[in-house]
């Protein structure tokens, strides 16, 4: 495979679009899911793939309602991007390339539309709040975030505000 670890390539590879929010309140805590893997735990920004005839916004719309009982009323700026090449379990996909949206909402209690039966078939366990400082721990004590970088991403984003042009993440 040729590209870099900030632009792979990913020719040939069935690369799933998957769009997801970082969703800040007003506190600059972090809306996050956790999804539990056979082999591994990770938190990550809540969000999905695209369905057929879906934009990201609707997906987003979609997404958010289903996992957490949020009602979007617009898309924000996109903030971040990543493509993580990994095979799905289910063999359909080669990897899935995110788009990260920002989202400032007021805080609130996740109430998923989804019962907790269909959200655990996707994986998602739990949602959580997470402030800056509970990252950082939470990462120096061995959890995992997808992307790896989240800690430091959130942080930047809380102290300089939305970036000029998406940044691409990492893995």
């Amino acid at each position: 495979m040729t590209g870099t670890a900030e632009d792979p390539d990913v020719t040939g590879l069935r690369i799933r679009r998957a769009v997801r929010a970082a969703i800040l309140d007003p506190e600059d805590r972090i809306l996050l899911v956790r999804f539990e893997f056979p082999t591994r735990t990770v938190w990550a920004t809540p969000g999905g793939g695209r369905e057929p005839g879906e934009d990201d916004e609707s997906t987003l719309r979609r997404e958010l309602h289903e996992e957490l009982g949020l009602h979007l009323d617009a898309l924000g700026p996109l903030i971040w991007t990543r493509t993580h090449v990994i095979p799905f379990l289910d063999g359909m996909w080669d990897g899935q390339r995110d788009f990260i949206y920002l989202l400032r909402v007021p805080a609130f209690t996740p109430a998923p539309a989804l019962s907790w039966d269909q959200l655990r078939a996707e994986r998602v366990h739990e949602m959580r709040w997470w402030t800056v400082p509970e990252l950082v721990t939470a990462r120096d004590e061995g959890l995992t975030f997808a992307p790896s970088a989240l800690p430091a991403l959130v942080a930047d984003l809380v102290r300089m505000g939305v970036p000029a042009t998406p940044i691409e993440t990492g893995v």
